[in-house]
């Protein structure tokens, strides 16, 4: 592809030269190569598999409705309305969600949405900062990964929009799957860098993860932090999903891990680790929902902001999530909610929250404890929620009314 830009039909694609030049030339540390191989496959939610074979705008919005929760019952569940009512519905803020191939129909998909929910109309901007991402139905292409990524990336972007309506979103798609182990987070770092550098986004969401395991070895993983850093440094805020196969994960070839393992990047200490709990109505659910992922990293020490809960997780290692939100959908849906949230913070707060976790941790924030449920999985013994923080729930849910002004509070 030649070098500079094109833009059309709200795409802005960076020649893969330039994007690579420029935004290796700013930070300190090198962004990881790219990814030299493209084996394995991705551990989709149910409701981004349930994608596969959608072609048309018409066959999207359907499966979307099928597998989505609706904006009444969330936006009441989870307390907004008294936040939107002094105007703080997430304008003047940026949130995107960080996808492989993403949707290139989603402006037609949110469009819909909206129509039947009485939201706000909003222009989603995709970007592809990494090179041109392909269709679904291009050369070389696995149709049914690229198509469950459209759905994935179609969730995050109704999720975002129905907690925070008023907030800018942002698709950041990549061209190489994100396949379990190192293939395709690469790339996704690069986007990263480039939209650090560029100011393209204040939260990003990832609705992805692949076991610590999955990786060659911890250096792979810890090689990705940089961009991630770089990014934290500039007040970018990230959330990530916590998993959906309970206190285990997929192994490259399919199967489950017989063993407990973390997630990356939910265990990361640089982002927010969102796990899942039951479907929410008039109030937030207090119970676990059964599949999400969580537990202790073995890959990452006990962060500093972590040590009040230390008696709790009896452990030196990170323990994740940090949070929980809905997650029926799967935690892909639990992350771009709380990033939504995160939005309006960020809003009432006047600017970027950078990194929260240390505020999350430091006895100020408002939380709806999460009290019931575990995350055994395929055999694996898990975690059990209870009273206060625990090691599968983090600190639990929230009431936005109450959780947003508490954290905004707690980061000044």
């Amino acid at each position: 592809m030649a070098r500079g830009t094109v833009k059309s039909a709200g795409v802005l694609v960076v020649g893969a030269a330039l994007a690579l030049g420029s935004v290796a030339a700013a930070p300190a540390v090198a962004a990881p190569a790219p990814s030299q191989h493209t084996s394995g496959h991705h551990d989709f939610s149910a409701a981004a598999r349930s994608f596969v074979g959608a072609d048309t705008v018409a066959q999207k919005v359907q499966r979307l409705a099928a597998a989505a929760p609706q904006l009444p019952r969330l936006s009441t569940a989870y307390d907004v309305k008294p936040l939107w009512d002094k105007g703080i519905d997430g304008k003047g803020i940026t949130v995107a969600t960080l996808v492989s191939f993403g949707d290139k129909d989603i402006q037609s998909v949110i469009d819909s949405y909206d129509q039947s929910h009485g939201l706000p109309k909003t222009t989603v901007q995709i970007l592809e900062p990494v090179g041109h991402v392909p269709g679904c139905r291009d050369s070389g292409v696995d149709t049914a990964t690229c198509q469950s990524w459209g759905g994935e990336t179609d969730l995050d972007v109704e999720m975002i929009h129905t907690l925070a309506p008023g907030a800018k979103i942002v698709v950041i798609a990549t061209p190489v799957a994100e396949t379990e182990g190192i293939d395709g987070l690469p790339e996704m770092m690069r986007a990263v860098d480039y939209a650090t550098t560029n100011k393209s986004a204040d939260i990003i969401s990832m609705s992805f993860g692949t076991a610590e395991d999955n990786f060659d070895s911890n250096a792979q993983i810890t090689g990705l932090d940089p961009a991630l850093q770089r990014a934290s440094a500039a007040g970018i805020t990230f959330t990530a999903s916590s998993g959906d196969s309970g206190a285990t994960n997929h192994t490259k070839s399919g199967g489950y891990w017989n063993k407990r393992t973390a997630s990356w990047p939910a265990a990361d200490p640089n982002v927010t680790a969102v796990g899942g709990t039951n479907s929410v109505s008039g109030k937030p659910n207090t119970t676990l929902w059964a599949d999400s992922g969580g537990g202790l990293s073995k890959v990452y020490s006990r962060p500093t902001w972590q040590n009040s809960v230390s008696k709790i997780t009896n452990s030196t290692q990170r323990s994740f999530p940090d949070v929980a939100m809905e997650g029926t959908s799967g935690t892909s849906e639990s992350s771009p909610l709380f990033a939504a949230v995160l939005a309006l913070a960020a809003q009432s707060k006047g600017g970027r929250l950078g990194q929260v976790n240390p505020a999350l941790y430091g006895g100020k924030v408002t939380y709806v404890d999460v009290t019931s449920g575990n995350n055994t999985f395929n055999g694996v013994t898990g975690f059990a929620a209870a009273k206060g923080f625990d090691i599968v729930s983090g600190w639990g849910t929230l009431d936005a009314a109450k959780f947003v002004p508490s954290l905004v509070t707690a980061l000044r």
